[in-house]
């Protein structure tokens, strides 16, 4: 099946995005060593923190159909990808661990949306290009640690969750940017 040029531009966008998508699972647990003292928190803090970004995560997942109905792919997916940055540079400023938690919450709201929704489109346009898809995600997951360790070997956690909002931000205007491509059910 001949793609167009703009089918193949989403493809590799939303190939990016699952990059994205991967990323943030990797920095938590590596930053969480120095993270927890600045926050007041025990170190088993973290799995309250991590309760909350799946909440976020399922919460969103369920509710994605309508969002996507509501708002449109594109729009859902710039949304969600500023959500997650906006989480992610949250995590650096917030002065207690609950905190940290709700900001989870957020994380896991925008993780889990651009979870189904770029699933969702990539296998109504490319069923057979799925399994790429998630190998994009491990991608992410083996790179958010190796960002967390340099940011800690070199400065703080605190740049490495700056860099993956950094990310995160760029990635949600090239959504936004192609938004109605998304939509116009001509791209794949």
């Amino acid at each position: 099946m001949k793609q167009s040029r703009m089918g193949i531009i989403l493809l590799v966008i939303a190939f990016i995005g699952f990059i994205s998508l991967g990323l943030p699972d990797g920095l938590l647990g590596v930053a969480w060593p120095s993270m927890h003292e600045g926050l007041g928190a025990p170190l088993n803090a973290l799995g309250v923190i991590t309760v909350g970004i799946t909440a976020g995560y399922v919460l969103s997942t369920v509710l994605s159909g309508k969002l996507v109905a509501w708002l449109g792919i594109g729009k859902l997916l710039a949304l969600s990808c500023a959500l997650t940055a906006t989480a992610l540079f949250s995590y650096t400023i917030v002065p207690v661990w609950w905190m940290a938690m709700l900001t989870g919450v957020l994380a896991g709201l925008g993780g889990g949306a651009i979870d189904a929704s770029l699933n969702n489109y990539i296998s109504h346009h490319y069923r057979s290009l799925l399994f790429l898809l998630h190998a994009m995600f491990g991608i992410g997951t083996t790179a958010g640690p190796l960002i967390m360790n340099t940011a800690l070997n070199t400065t703080s956690w605190r740049s490495g969750y700056w860099v993956v909002a950094g990310f995160q931000f760029l990635l949600a205007l090239t959504f936004l940017v192609t938004a109605k491509r998304w939509d116009d059910g001509t791209n794949g």
